[in-house]
């Protein structure tokens, strides 16, 4: 079976543009969705709109048609990828004041933003050794993989990238910049940020690392590991079928199968990056949600594991 011909379709989707009416918006697309059978979390916000749902083809097809109606989300971006199961346990939309949140006043996608790379330039720009090529996702995302080269700011949420930029860079020396994230949408901020700055040229992988694994040919990629992915399937490979890592749902870091050998590793509720680290209050809430989840199971009932806190928002 080709990846395509599996029964749930994913798509990650984002569009910045100006929703002055984006509480209004709320309720009949959460109709729709569930209408439709689609599952996953949207965020409205003032500045627009970023997700992942999944649900048949028909689902997904008829949720992009509706929002598409409106002619502010007709350019919506969104990508796709293919799982047997659905990801995503719940169906919701969130207002937002941010659709991802950096933290920065007056940083404004629509109004400025880098120069945006096709996945088939990506690698010549990378390859330029006059190029700093910066990776704006989270220090749990790049320990996945990442791309040949990049720098990894170990930031623990995107809040804290502005910071960075500021601590490390200059604007007189970093001539060339280049970024990416999962999806793009982080990137479209980042840009955003780094012009206001003072940074001459910023250029950003249009559509993100999952528009890359998709266009560039494995024999050709400068990606190594696996891209981590926010749903149930934790991460993808190079063809987009689920990696092989699992999710610690106490400390949602995503764990390789000799983690989950360690002797620190307690399903749902410890891992070896968290069994000597979280608060005790945390500890016991992992373990009622592990208690919960055995339970549904028993009854062949869904079982939703939480939210994660780092998820983009």
């Amino acid at each position: 079976m080709s990846s395509t011909d599996r029964p749930i379709v994913v798509a990650a989707l984002y569009r910045f543009v100006t929703l002055d009416d984006f509480e209004a918006l709320r309720e009949p697309l959460l109709a729709e969705m569930q209408r439709l059978d689609v599952r996953g979390t949207l965020l409205l916000a003032a500045e627009g709109i970023n997700g992942t749902v999944s649900g048949s083809r028909a689902g997904i097809d008829a949720l992009l048609a509706w929002l598409k109606r409106d002619p502010r989300l007709a350019a919506l971006e969104h990508k796709e990828s293919y799982c047997d199961t659905q990801p995503f346990y719940r169906t919701k939309v969130k207002l937002k004041r941010e659709i991802v949140t950096l933290g920065v006043d007056g940083v404004d996608p629509n109004a400025c933003v880098g120069t945006y790379v096709e996945p088939e330039a990506w690698n010549d720009l990378i390859d330029d050794p006059e190029v700093l090529v910066i990776d704006t996702r989270n220090d749990y995302e790049v320990a996945i993989g990442s791309f040949e080269g990049a720098v990894d700011p170990q930031t623990k949420s995107f809040r804290e990238f502005p910071d960075y930029v500021r601590q490390h860079y200059d604007p007189s020396r970093h001539k060339k910049v280049a970024m990416f994230c999962t999806g793009g949408i982080r990137c479209e901020k980042a840009s955003s940020f780094m012009l206001g700055e003072g940074f001459e040229e910023v250029f950003h992988l249009k559509g993100g690392i999952l528009n890359y694994l998709e266009k560039v040919p494995e024999a050709q990629t400068r990606w190594r590991g696996d891209c981590f992915v926010f749903d149930n399937r934790v991460t993808v490979r190079h063809d987009l079928s689920e990696g092989e890592y699992a999710q610690c749902h106490a400390c949602r870091m995503p764990i390789s199968a000799e983690d989950q050998e360690s002797e620190h590793y307690v399903p749902g509720i410890s891992c070896p990056h968290c069994w000597d680290s979280l608060p005790e209050k945390t500890r016991a809430g992992a373990r009622e949600r592990q208690r919960q989840i055995e339970l549904a199971k028993a009854r062949n009932e869904p079982h939703p594991i939480g939210r994660d806190p780092r998820q983009p928002s």
